[in-house]
This record gives structure tokens, sequence and C-alpha cells, in this order.
């Protein structure tokens, strides 16, 4: 199996036969071996429908339905799991990324050793407001973050060798940031390819503003995970270290005050320095117990998909 193209869906009804024909004439046209796993993320139109009569007509479309919506992440972790073509292809279903792509996405990972290729879509027909300034903006901060030196990390279209699909976890909302997940892995042979970005033709966007909220969020998530999240303890109990020291210093303080310097002064209750020491040594032993449950939860953890299947094709 030479490709595998994994595509998730969610009500695009108008344009799967078409991507699907299209797909299968670059396939054919190059003298590929592949398959196209679709996975239907929960939609509530005739897509799953459309996706079944492909299948029973055409061997090479496999297909997975979920129960209902999951997100882009998990549609992506199952057709994963699935693939079986030695260079992983993904892209959306909305024909907005240009299948032509392909055959130069597949050489870059069979032939130039790239591990990982994105695509970058240079030029957008997207609103240049809502969507375009934004990207440029989270662009740079995931750039800046992460220290993967790609222009658009939240493109759909992307080739991946085999190799790092099956080694890597797309979870929450990480699909945007799955090369930096295969840099965190030590897949570091990262290449980025212009890509055609064509212009919506059927429905409208299944993302709103709120993408690059939680875009932000999951940034900032991926950033202490890719630092601390094979030693929690390293950053809580660093932190708890310090709100300790602050907190023994300033009853150290009080202490020889108290002592040996103004015995007949305030009481110790009555001076903020008490209670400066007191929160700070309590907000020490919480960061140090939070470490603690986070180096636990790293020995207990099981694996967890995030969602259900309701049918395999």
């Amino acid at each position: 199996m030479n490709i595998s193209v994994v595509i998730p869906l969610l009500n695009e009804e108008e344009s799967i036969k078409e991507l699907f024909h299209w797909i299968a004439k670059v396939m054919q046209t190059n003298g590929y071996l592949y398959e196209i796993i679709i996975i239907d993320d929960g939609s509530t139109d005739t897509s799953w429908s459309i996706v079944d009569e492909l299948h029973k007509e055409y061997p090479q479309v496999k297909a997975i339905q979920f129960l209902r919506n999951f997100g882009k992440s998990q549609a992506l972790h199952a057709g994963f799991a699935m693939a079986q073509g030695d260079v992983i292809i993904t892209m959306d279903a909305d024909l907005q990324d240009n299948p032509e792509e392909i055959p130069g996405l597949y050489n870059m990972i069979v032939n130039q050793g790239y591990e990982l290729v994105s695509g970058w879509k240079k030029v957008r027909y997207d609103s240049k407001v809502f969507k375009n300034f934004p990207s440029k903006i989270f662009n740079w901060a995931a750039r800046k973050t992460s220290g993967v030196q790609l222009n658009d990390f939240n493109c759909g279209l992307k080739a991946y060798h085999k190799d790092v699909v099956k080694n890597i976890e797309v979870t929450g909302e990480m699909h945007r940031y799955i090369p930096v997940l295969a840099n965190n892995a030590g897949f570091t042979k990262i290449g980025e390819k212009i890509v055609q970005h064509q212009a919506r033709k059927y429905g409208s966007t299944k993302f709103g503003a709120e993408r690059f909220t939680n875009g932000f969020l999951d940034l900032i998530t991926l950033w202490f995970f890719s630092r601390f999240g094979k030693r929690p303890m390293h950053l809580f109990g660093a932190l708890g270290a310090f709100m300790l020291t602050i907190g023994f210093l300033f009853a150290f303080y009080l202490g020889v005050d108290k002592l040996f310097i103004n015995p007949t002064g305030r009481l110790i209750t009555e001076r903020p320095q008490f209670y400066i020491a007191i929160t700070a040594m309590i907000i020490g032993t919480q960061l140090f117990l939070a470490g603690f449950l986070g180096e636990l939860l790293l020995r207990t953890k099981k694996e967890n998909n995030n969602y259900t299947i309701k049918k395999t094709l």
C-alpha cells in the first residue's frame, strides 16, 4: 500500500463523491496502490449514506462512522489507527484541499526523506479579517512556542511517514499541532510545501471564531506538556520549593524579631508578614502535592481514545 488518504468529514454530502473521484483520478494517473479512509464525525445529513455507497462500489474506500460528533482530532486518530499505507495523506472533505498536490507530498516523504510534510496555503480564499489575519498571529505564536518553523500549522493537507502516525496520539483538539507532537516524539525531519487553496464550493465552514481562542489555549497546553509532561514534579516542585522558601523566610524573620529584637512589640498574629508566611507555605505545599499527583497519574495512565465508533466499513 503506497498511500492512505485520511479524510475527516462533517456534513459534506455535496462534496464527497466529487472529492473521491478527483482523488481516484490522481492515484490512477500516478499508478499508486491506495486506500481512502473516510471518518464521518457524526454527520446529520446524508453523508454516511453516500460513503456507504462508495464503499460498496469501490474497494479502496474504507470508512468509520462515529456515534456523534467527537471532533477532528479524534477522527484523525481513528483514521491513523486504520491506515495501512507507507505514506498517510490527510485532507479536508470540503474540496478546499487540492488532490493534485498528493504526488508532490508523497515524493517529499519517499524520495527526499522527510518524515512529515505540511501544506502551506500561501494564497488563501478565506476572509482576510476573520481568518487570514488571526491565522498569521496564531502561526507566529506556534512557531515561537514550539520551535517548529512552519508557516501554516492548521493546513489540513499534510503527508506523514507511517511511523509518525503510529507513534503519536492526537487527542483533544491537538490536530492543529500534529507537527509539534511529531517533533516532540523525535520526528524532526519536517518540511513544508506550498499548496493550492481552493475556494469553498459547497456549504459553509464548520469552524467559528472560537477555534482561534481554543487554538491558543491548546498551544499553552502543548508547551506545558512538551516541557513538563513527563516530569510534572520539575515544574510544580520548583514552584512549591520557591513558595515554601518565601514562607519559611518570613516565619524565621518573625521568630527572630519576636525573640531577640522586639519581644514586647505586637503579637506575631497581628503582623502582615505572618499571613504572608502562612499563605506562601500553604501554596507551596499544594504545588508539591500537585506535582506528586501528576507523577502518580503518569504511572497509572490508561489509553483513552475519547470517541465511540458506530460503524466501520
